[in-house]
């Protein structure tokens, strides 16, 4: 069996999720289940009502509800027709009903807690595999609807639940398997899952495509599909440089490396459980079903070029802690993360010196508070609107000069950090974000002039 992903842009409209089934009905042999998103910027208009009602304006937060209705039902009555679309309409109307009621609930309450964020936010994706479910089987697909929250069983840290492999595993077994032995295509929503007492629980944003690997590790799938608007993972964000290339094979190390650090085609967690059971992830595009993607593998094969790809991420926070009066102190670095553990706040990069450690972090609303904490231990300083460019690729292990190359392209850039070493395949650096643009248009020409044609096309 295989699994296959629909991002939101594929699902965006009738359209969309008409081209959807097509691709769906060419991979019936292959016995599909199909993860899909939520209809493009629901998420963002879902996040926005329950932002609205925590805030006590229940005529935004109903009025934005009233257009996610309506644009739910527009797409269902367009797919479907006259014939199928009363069928699943009391169901979706019981929904947006049920959404409405909360919503209400929590201007009432006067509170919006994590818990409903989840429940709120999760909705797009239990209405989208829906709607998606109706029409494959209206195109003679034999689909079953089957919702996420039976069987991605989650803890309860709302916002960014954690999967809980084992029993995810065994209820994937007992509701998901069966449908395929009865050759019928399931359809799940992605992004959501539910604790073991049946709360509703997030992944996180992008979370569908972990959603994705989480179901194709569980049940052994032979790959892993991703389909999305663009044919690949490029050499880089072709919004910054126009003359990028499409990766035809990359490793899951690097690709892993480059979704970290920024790029937008995969959610970071996605290659996790697909590296633990050494499935291939495909990089599809639903707009051009024809063209091969980017195929992502334990091991690729050795590249001419020296680096895969170059990624930016921006709103970057760089904070440095100068400790003068805990020089060699015992535990200092240990009581510096401690600090960033307890705002539950991620750090990217990390460069030390005797006297002082210098980090990064994603620009968030707790960089003063965290930096109030350090303060306690020595003196902080902080600045935003900063940015990682980060160089992937394996053939930099052991080639003398390359970071000289890097750098030499870029002689008048001002650098603030410098990354290397802690990945065998990764070099980084800090920046302003304003220089991004510039920066990785030319290293791209430096790099990618030419390329292997064999990895590249």
């Amino acid at each position: 069996m295989i699994v296959m992903k629909f991002g939101g842009t594929s699902v965006q409209d009738a359209q969309a999720i008409d081209r959807v089934a097509a691709i769906v009905r060419d991979r019936l042999h292959e016995r599909p289940v199909v993860v899909v998103s939520a209809l493009a910027k629901i998420t963002d208009q879902l996040l926005a009502m329950a932002s609205a009602a925590g805030s006590g304006n229940k005529a935004k937060a109903i009025e934005l509800s009233q257009a996610a209705r309506a644009r739910h039902f527009s797409t269902a009555s367009e797919l479907l027709g006259t014939h199928a679309f009363p069928q699943i309409h009391p169901e979706l109307e019981a929904d947006f009903d049920a959404l409405d009621e909360l919503l209400r609930g929590v201007v009432a309450v006067g509170e919006l807690t994590p818990r409903t964020i989840d429940n709120i936010s999760g909705f797009g994706e239990r209405a989208s595999s829906k709607i998606a479910t109706a029409a494959f089987s209206v195109r003679g697909i034999n689909a079953s609807h089957v919702d996420s929250r039976q069987c991605v069983v989650t803890d309860s840290n709302f916002g960014k639940a954690v999967p809980q492999f084992e029993e995810t595993n065994a209820r994937l077994g007992e509701i998901v398997q069966p449908l395929l032995e009865h050759e019928r295509v399931p359809v799940m929503g992605g992004f959501i899952g539910a604790t073991p007492e049946g709360i509703s629980t997030t992944l996180g944003r992008g979370g569908s495509d972990f959603s994705a690997a989480i179901v194709g590790a569980g049940m052994a799938a032979e790959r892993i599909e991703i389909w999305t608007d663009v044919d690949g993972m490029m050499t880089t964000d072709p919004n910054l440089c126009p003359n990028t290339h499409r990766i035809k094979t990359i490793s899951f190390e690097e690709a892993a490396e480059l979704a970290y650090f920024g790029a937008k085609v995969l959610h970071p967690a996605t290659l996790l459980p697909a590296i633990q059971k050494n499935i291939p992830v495909l990089i599809l595009n639903s707009r051009n079903p024809k063209n091969e993607g980017t195929r992502i593998t334990a091991t690729a094969p050795k590249s001419k070029n020296f680096f895969k790809a170059i990624a930016a991420k921006k709103r970057i926070t760089v904070v440095d802690v100068v400790a003068t009066r805990m020089l060699m102190a015992h535990g200092f670095l240990k009581s510096i993360f401690e600090v960033f553990a307890n705002h539950r706040c991620p750090v990217d990069m990390v460069s030390t010196s005797e006297v002082s450690v210098s980090l990064t972090v994603d620009s968030n609303e707790s960089i003063a508070a965290i930096a109030a904490d350090l303060a306690k231990l020595a003196d902080v300083k902080y600045a935003g609107r900063k940015a990682i460019v980060c160089l992937v690729g394996e053939n930099i292990r052991n080639t003398p000069g390359i970071t000289a190359k890097v750098f030499g392209a870029i002689p008048d850039v001002n650098i603030h950090m410098i990354s290397q070493g802690a990945s065998e395949i990764n070099i980084s650096f800090v920046v302003d974000e304003l220089d991004v643009p510039e920066v990785v248009s030319r290293l791209h020409h430096t790099f990618f002039s030419e390329v292997d044609p064999e990895v590249f096309a």
